[in-house]
């Protein structure tokens, strides 16, 4: 099973997109490094307290994928300065 999850973030108090590619370049290295989870900003890379994530993993069963992108995303949630706005999981 592929399962996918497009999840719209909030990043707090910076002030320039080298600031905020700082943050994203340390949510998406822990990711990779961590969970069996391709992980790529898609969306608002212009924008600095803006971003659109997409996670995608594969697994033997719906379970397994789920937990693992689970995981990601409680990772996500773990930085105090980014806040998941909205979270849209797919199916393939």
């Amino acid at each position: 099973m592929i399962l996918s999850a497009s999840v719209e973030c909030i990043i707090y108090d910076v002030q320039s997109l080298k600031e905020k590619r700082s943050v994203l370049k340390k949510i998406i290295a822990r990711i990779q490094n961590r969970y069996n989870i391709a992980i790529a900003e898609v969306d608002h890379q212009n924008v600095w307290q803006r971003t659109k994530l997409v996670l995608v993993t594969v697994g033997s069963s719906r379970t397994v994928a789920e937990q693992e992108l689970q995981k990601g995303l409680a990772l996500i949630d773990s930085f105090p300065e980014i806040e998941r706005t909205e979270t849209v999981f797919e199916w393939f």
